[in-house]
């Protein structure tokens, strides 16, 4: 059970190595739905960390709905997942892992465009620049799950022009090695044309919910992304306050 514990990628503070290397083993499936996870002495003999340490990736996962902690019986993969809030930057992977299914990805596409490229238009980029355009397609469980459609700014993140991202997906990998100061999400429902349709498997003109997403570096726009689930695969809540309140 322990030995399920991948290395830890040496990527930020130790807290959150030790969170990934605990959603590996969820998202991959080998740690079912209820399945106890090692306790805290294990995994903190396992990494070499302190206590504090591994209680924080602990906690931070049961926040995040994908463990369940019970008292006198230990911590448990949680059996349902919660909804996700729409102003949020979702890590695909932990979120797959919600749902107690196994992620996968294929890249589509991966090619360096210059700035004047029609499909750098999102980024509005300066003349002279180049952005990194990919296209990739998500599995849950061997599924289709979405369809990501990418732009890295490679002046803004200039080490994504040698990343392969074989191991991780653009987003997961952007949300590990890139800081981001603002993000806007624009949300919106279309029918899948012929060729979204043949990458999501589903008829064409089918309900879809596609989400834009924009981060940059105070001015700096870092990426700019378009989602593309299917409608009854994709449940996006917000929640707000009164202004009188």
């Amino acid at each position: 059970m322990i030995d399920d514990l991948e290395d830890l990628d040496g990527q930020g503070p130790l807290w959150q190595q030790i969170r990934r290397a605990l959603i590996r083993p969820i998202t991959t499936g080998i740690w079912a739905p209820g399945f106890k996870i090692p306790k805290e002495f294990e995994i903190i003999g396992r990494y070499g960390a302190a206590r504090m340490t591994v209680h924080r990736a602990l906690r931070s996962l049961a926040a995040e709905g994908l463990l369940t902690r019970r008292r006198r019986f230990g911590t448990v993969v949680a059996s349902s997942p919660p909804e996700r809030p729409v102003l949020e930057i979702w890590d695909i992977e932990a979120e797959v892992a919600r749902f107690s299914a196994v992620y996968s990805f294929e890249i589509l596409e991966r090619t360096v465009i210059d700035a004047d490229d029609p499909r750098a238009a999102p980024l509005a980029l300066a003349e002279g620049s180049e952005a990194l355009f990919l296209s990739v397609r998500h599995f849950a469980d061997g599924e289709p799950l979405q369809i990501e459609r990418r732009l890295i700014n490679l002046t803004a993140v200039p080490k994504a022009a040698s990343e392969s991202f074989t191991a991780l997906p653009p987003g997961t990998w952007l949300i590990r090695n890139v800081a981001w100061s603002d993000a806007e999400h624009v949300i919106v429902a279309e029918g899948a044309s012929p060729e979204m349709a043949q990458l999501l498997s589903v008829a064409a003109g089918s309900a879809c919910l596609v989400v834009e997403r924009r981060t940059w570096v105070d001015a700096t726009p870092i990426t700019w992304a378009r989602l593309v689930h299917p409608g009854d695969k994709r449940r996006l809540v917000g929640r707000f306050r009164s202004a009188g309140d």
